[in-house]
């Protein structure tokens, strides 16, 4: 190899001298925080790192929340009546199934009288993705509703913890759209229906339940509340008592929602000035105290019936006699006594 030339030399000296200098510098910037370059400020850096990591996954799941109010706002307007009223149903995967709960209750509106047009105001609430892809394949209004924490993909059986997180889930969900300034009435996915409901909910109510059994009148708390079929209007009035409500699962420990409005139904209606109504099991029937009037019935809910196919084996029952008591003419209905068939697995 040659020699080195001046320049060479030259470059080669600045450059030793600029490092030696940097060297000082970050040293002296270092010892006048009264730190030292050690590890600790390498683990320092990798905690700041992972504070910034936080922050920012905390800003993508906000602006997440706000996209799907966002599309929740832009669903209930292009679904809701005249009224501001809109249908909900909820469920996930397995109620979803093709010829399963969701299959059923769809039918029975088309199988109803002169209601198949209200399924243009009905909002179907999907818990898991494999339930809103089948709710997109059947109907218009699928709304996915994402749940951290809870699988929805499997059967949630009654009074277990995912039980009771999908239930307090639906509340809160529910008072959400009282808030957005729509009215609704949910429905299970169990429940059949053949007439309008709604004519039945007075228009001075604030909130309508459905009964269990019905032992008094419509304004009687004696009546046993089951919030499978629910109407809300949205108001100041029942917001708060929607949202204390939700807050009074903390004094409840372990009981799903419609225990604790049980507890809390006499105190909160009077605290907040609620209008209550109990729905006439007549009109709104259900399994535990069955409604054998076929002219007045409305709905027909599959309570008091735990596990997910003794529900679709009564239920396609169901509505087998419905549609024969449809097949016979009105001249001949007069006077014919019509029943369901008895007994099933749940229904008697």
């Amino acid at each position: 190899m040659g020699d080195t030339s001046p320049l060479q030399s030259l470059i080669s000296f600045l450059f030793g001298a600029a490092m030696a200098v940097a060297c000082i510098i970050f040293y002296t910037t270092a010892n006048s925080k009264g730190e030292s370059w050690s590890p600790i400020s390498s683990w320092r850096d990798g905690a700041q790192i992972e504070s910034f990591k936080e922050i920012n996954e905390q800003q993508l799941a906000q602006t997440k929340e706000i996209k799907a109010h966002q599309e929740l706002s832009v669903l209930l307007k292009k679904a809701a009546m005249d009224d501001n009223t809109v249908i909900i149903t909820s469920l996930n995967e397995p109620f979803a199934r093709p010829g399963s709960l969701l299959d059923l209750f769809l039918e029975s509106f088309h199988v109803g009288e002169q209601i198949d047009h209200l399924l243009n105001h009905l909002v179907i609430v999907a818990m898991d993705p494999k339930a809103y892809e089948r709710c997109k394949e059947v109907h218009s209004y699928c709304y996915f509703l994402e749940t951290k924490g809870v699988n929805y993909t499997s059967e949630k059986f009654f009074m277990t913890k995912d039980y009771l997180e999908m239930m307090w889930g639906r509340n809160g969900f529910q008072l959400s759209i009282l808030e957005l300034g729509y009215n609704f009435l949910f429905t299970d996915v169990d429940i059949m229906w053949f007439r309008n409901p709604l004519r039945h909910i007075a228009i001075t109510s604030h909130i309508a339940i459905s009964s269990d059994f019905f032992i008094g009148g419509e304004d009687s708390l004696s009546n046993f509340p089951n919030g499978g079929l629910l109407y809300a209007r949205s108001c100041n009035t029942t917001i708060q008592f929607y949202r204390s409500w939700h807050n009074a699962r903390d004094d409840f420990p372990g009981m799903h929602e419609q225990n604790v409005f049980n507890q809390i139904k006499k105190n909160y209606t009077e605290k907040f000035g609620v209008k209550l109504q109990f729905l006439n099991t007549a009109y709104c029937g259900g399994f535990c105290q069955l409604s054998h009037d076929f002219d007045k019935i409305c709905t027909m809910h599959a309570n008091c019936c735990v596990g997910l196919g003794s529900k679709v084996t009564d239920l396609k029952n169901v509505l087998d006699s419905w549609k024969y008591y449809k097949s016979v003419s009105l001249e001949e209905r007069n006077g014919k006594k019509f029943q369901w068939k008895v007994p099933g697995i749940c229904i008697h």
